[in-house]
């Protein structure tokens, strides 16, 4: 499949997914929400913490790009705009490897007016999903995980697919999702985004 009809698709799906998610203004996260999902974020904190302590195990330069990232202070999502295209790279901290660093991929985020959406375009493994208004300084992210080329399906599919997350401001253009206890591979998965 080419790169051109894989961003299609990539649009295509991740619109479905959109319209399939009601915004959380009214409160509605708590019917769409899994139980799963709900477990893993009430869990964040402690998750985080493991995971972080044993990435920091992990080999030096890396470790000391996780820990700039995550000394960052939140600010408010308060008069952002996150909409645009973004680079995005993904650090993987705790489980089979104690810490990795990947390169820089493409990301975008949209606004259809009832949310922010945002889409890995580029790189193998990669992702679709919504926001959600979580206070002043914290969003929360439903989103799907897949690999390029295949087929999204939409959050609420199973835990194969179903990814969750909180986002954190931590600049004028940066910002970051963390996935405590995603399916695969880390105890905590980090999403980072910069213009």
């Amino acid at each position: 499949m080419t790169s051109k009809k894989s961003t299609s698709f990539a649009a295509a799906a991740a619109l479905a997914l959109l319209c399939a998610l009601p915004a959380f203004a009214t409160g509605e996260i708590v019917n769409l929400i899994t139980a799963a999902d709900k477990k893993r974020l009430d869990e964040y904190g402690q998750t985080r913490l493991a995971a972080l302590a044993e990435a920091r195990k992990g080999e030096p330069a890396d470790v000391a790009v996780l820990d700039a990232l995550v000394a960052k202070r939140m600010i408010s999502f308060q008069d952002f705009d996150m909409t645009g295209n973004w680079q995005c790279r993904t650090i993987k901290a705790g489980g089979l490897a104690e810490l990795v660093v990947y390169g820089w991929f493409k990301c975008r985020v949209t606004d259809n007016g009832s949310g922010w959406m945002l889409e890995k375009l580029s790189g193998s493994q990669r992702t679709a999903g919504r926001f959600f208004d979580d206070g002043a300084k914290r969003l929360i992210y439903l989103g799907s995980g897949f690999i390029g080329g295949e087929r999204i399906k939409l959050y609420g599919n199973g835990p194969e697919t179903d990814q969750a997350g909180y986002a954190f401001r931590t600049g004028p253009s940066e910002w970051r999702i963390e996935f405590p206890a995603p399916q695969y591979e880390s105890k905590l998965d980090i999403l980072e985004f910069k213009r």
